[in-house]
């Protein structure tokens, strides 16, 4: 039972009480002072994925750029305060500078991996009437956008900082992917709250998934959290909504469709189809019949 918080009296003892947010100020100085934790400004980092985007998407952004100078300034700008960003993870990266370069040389890469999953996301949207509007208005693009961006920066071997912009994109879009997972490409996310793609989880190209998605892994201890925990999706699969697919050594084969709400363990050969059958009772009346009363 919780108690109110009231004031308790105390005897006088001739010494000022000890104030309990004093211990609580030591304790977060103590957060960052002499080397202890990581220190990363969450907000900046997505002031900056912000900007990225808008530069790479121009649909999207909030300023003009009247000539292709002023947008190779606008990428030489955010590679400046990319560098800055990562300065403070000089104790785990080798050189900021250096993986800042590394970035920036694999963007038009990235650029074109992600007018690949637009322009597919198009083709295959019967309500998307441009690609310009996928790029503008899919959070299922969004969270591959982002994705592939975080998913570069992990490969770099920069700590925390893909987590950071996998948890931005998440927290606008409802799409939770892990920025160690790999995708091919085109990757189709349609409608997509509530995706959750796991750390090792391996997706091929043309793969579709729809909202509700899980690409988890069975129970491992801690010590295995190096190994492959969640499944492997072969090219040209289809995975409907809610459907549950889990472990390490889970492959779904190439050209499966996996139906809605199923739950799998366990591998699918190619070109399965794979669902659960429901079955619906419709009785003409409640007379001599007590309905279920669920509270949830």
């Amino acid at each position: 039972m919780a108690l109110p918080l009231h004031s308790v009296a105390t005897k006088k003892t001739g010494r000022a009480p000890t104030d309990p947010l004093d211990g609580l100020a030591s304790r977060l100085h103590g957060v960052l002072a002499e080397g202890n934790g990581t220190r990363l400004a969450k907000v900046r980092v997505g002031t900056w994925i912000h900007n990225l985007l808008d530069t790479l998407f121009p649909q999207a952004a909030e300023q003009t750029y009247a000539t292709t100078g002023e947008v190779r300034d606008a990428l030489d700008a955010s590679a400046a305060e990319l560098r800055a960003l990562l300065r403070p993870l000089e104790g785990s990266i080798d050189d900021p500078a250096e993986v800042a370069g590394s970035f920036f040389q694999s963007l038009p890469e990235i650029h074109r991996q992600l007018m690949i999953d637009a322009t597919a996301l198009e083709r295959g949207d019967p309500a998307a009437e441009s690609v310009d509007e996928v790029i503008l208005a899919y959070p299922g693009f969004l969270a591959i956008a982002v994705h592939r961006i975080a998913h570069r920066f992990n490969e770099l071997g920069v700590p925390i900082l893909p987590r950071v912009l996998s948890e931005w994109a998440h927290e606008r879009t409802g799409i939770d992917i892990h920025p160690g997972a790999t995708l091919g490409h085109p990757v189709i996310i349609d409608h997509g709250t509530g995706i959750v793609i796991g750390e090792t989880a391996l997706i091929g190209n043309n793969v579709k998934l729809y909202q509700g998605v899980t690409l988890g892994a069975l129970s491992v201890a801690k010590v295995l959290a190096s190994t492959k925990r969640h499944p492997t999706i072969e090219n040209d699969v289809v995975i409907y909504a809610n459907a549950t697919i889990l472990g390490g050594e889970t492959v779904i084969g190439r050209g499966s469709v996996i139906g809605g709400n199923v739950w799998i363990t366990s591998s699918i050969p190619p070109n399965s189809i794979v669902y659960q059958r429901s079955e619906v009772h419709v009785r003409a009346g409640r007379d001599d019949f007590e309905a279920p009363d669920f509270v949830i």
